[in-house]
């Protein structure tokens, strides 16, 4: 008589399911680091300039601000290093326009440059976003550098202690993610103070949850954080 073998139990995977962070005005996170931020886009089109500047690390909420205003002023938006000279008039159509992510040497000065003047004649309204402040950035364009110098800009700090622990709520609620009040807290007295500190803890989190099949523990939390440590270390 030959013994079968029982069947094996079905192996889990961790499927890397999509999921979409909302930019919507409402999921927006006020906080004492972003509040002169947020008061500028909630006064539009009341601006001390037609051409203003965010500025804040990564992860700082500059994006959200960007889509919040976009969606107000009917705006269209463009990363920074996709800007061309030859298609500034069909960007600026709309009358307004963000700019996203102005990072020193990752974008064509001319094109920028351009752009300004061409809004500053046709009255647009322009938001750039940079993880630079003007002063600080190299840029080779000295007529740029002047007018970017000139531009009024508002910049996000980095979150306090009750933002962060709201930003990892919201993050972890973006991805359907049942977390317990104790395991943010437990984050949030771990992890650097950046919003992009708590983004990558999210997404390692959630993955680490989904391959283990496991809810999000202290335990899994603390495995994950020691994980982070490790690759930072190496």
């Amino acid at each position: 008589m030959v013994a079968l073998k029982s069947p094996s139990r079905p192996r889990q995977l961790a499927l890397a399911l999509p999921h979409r962070e909302s930019f919507a005005r409402d999921d927006f996170l006020e906080g004492p680091g972003n509040a002169a931020a947020l008061a500028l886009i909630d006064s539009w089109p009341d601006w001390p300039a037609r051409a203003m500047l965010l500025v804040g690390p990564e992860g700082s909420g500059k994006s959200h601000l960007a889509a919040i205003w976009a969606t107000e002023a009917g705006a269209r938006l463009t990363a920074a290093a996709a800007l061309d000279a030859r298609e500034v008039p069909a960007a600026l159509a709309t009358g307004a326009l963000v700019v996203e992510d102005a990072v020193a040497g990752g974008f064509d000065e001319r094109a920028l440059f351009h752009l300004l003047n061409l809004a500053r004649e046709e009255a647009a309204f322009v938001l750039i976003t940079s993880r630079t402040a003007p002063a600080a950035m190299p840029v080779a364009l000295r007529d740029l550098a002047s007018r970017l110098r000139a531009l009024p800009a508002v910049t996000l700090a980095a979150p306090d202690d009750a933002l962060l622990r709201a930003v990892l709520v919201k993050l972890c609620a973006d991805r359907q993610m049942t977390v317990d009040e104790g395991v943010v807290g437990y984050l949030a007295a771990r992890i650097e103070r950046s919003f992009a500190a708590a983004r990558r803890i999210v997404e390692r989190l959630d993955a680490e949850a989904l391959r283990l099949a496991r809810p999000v523990t202290r335990a899994l939390a603390a495995s994950v954080l020691r994980e982070e440590a490790l690759d930072a270390a190496s």
